[in-house]
């Protein structure tokens, strides 16, 4: 985070100079076997994570052995740079993989060379973990005790995974949700874990089409949001089996993909009625 100098304004009251604190937000390059590929805006900080997890994200590495080695691009004075060189048998279509413009920290998406890439199908999923209404509803009360730099800032998205009997275990904050995102599934590929199938993904905001799409990227079949899904999100989680919680605060939530039985576990199949 950065510290800034601010004049704070009171109603019926002078204004007073103070110094507040502020979220960090900087460029990544992400490079592939040395050549650019993307430019994200980010708040710095996983660095490689987020690398690797954009690449989960594109559906180039699925596994650990897909990539040898992840390093900062040391050309980069300013430390902006990460460079994923890929194992020999990765075959890349760099011409479809680089983004001409930047990703904007709001949308992951902005600039993606082609439309294949908001309709990029990953293996379906079936059997999200069971998990009871009351899990679900602790969930929100971690997540925000875990949110180190939000709690300074006000300025940052939070990304979780979690297993309904362990809670949460794993959080990443970002200037940009998608980031967040990205970290957790940089951290799980480089850890072993993917497929995440026995996790749920958390989202500290509004849940778009690509936070589930990326959650089937991992691997993950259970999502929940603080608060709304697009109708996108709603009909690609529908689509591949995915359970997709939204409005999850205040002791209360909405199942849009799904069926959560009374008293029991939600389960993928059995969808709300549509209107």
């Amino acid at each position: 985070m950065n510290r800034v100098r601010i004049l704070s304004y009171v109603a019926d009251a002078p204004p007073r100079p103070k110094v507040d604190s502020v979220a960090s937000e900087e460029p990544l390059e992400i490079r592939v076997d040395s050549r650019p590929i993307a430019v994200v805006m980010r708040t710095p900080g996983h660095d490689e994570e987020l690398a690797v997890g954009f690449l989960v994200s594109e559906g180039l590495v699925r596994r650990l052995s897909d990539i040898r080695v992840v390093k900062p691009n040391t050309r980069n004075r300013a430390g902006n740079s990460v460079d994923v060189l890929l194992a020999p048998d990765v075959k890349v279509d760099f011409q479809q993989l680089t983004r001409h413009v930047f990703a904007s920290s709001s949308c992951g998406l902005c600039g993606a060379t082609s439309i294949r890439s908001l309709r990029r199908q990953f293996p379906r999923l079936t059997d999200p973990p069971p998990i009871r209404a009351d899990q679900l509803l602790r969930l929100p009360s971690k997540l925000q005790s875990a949110q180190d730099e939000f709690s300074c800032t006000g300025g940052l998205h939070a990304a979780a995974w979690f297993q309904p009997d362990q809670g949460i275990l794993t959080v990443r904050e970002d200037i940009g949700r998608h980031n967040a995102v990205d970290k957790l599934l940089g951290r799980a590929l480089l850890n072993r874990m993917i497929p995440l199938s026995t996790y749920g993904l958390l989202v500290s905001g509004r849940v778009s089409f690509e936070i589930v799409q990326k959650a089937l990227a991992g691997g993950i079949a259970l999502i929940a949001a603080l608060s709304a899904p697009s109708s996108l999100a709603v009909q690609f989680a529908r689509a591949n089996q995915q359970t997709l919680v939204g409005f999850l605060r205040d002791g209360r939530f909405n199942v849009y993909a799904g069926h959560l039985a009374p008293g029991g576990p939600i389960k993928a199949g059995d969808q709300p009625d549509e209107t």
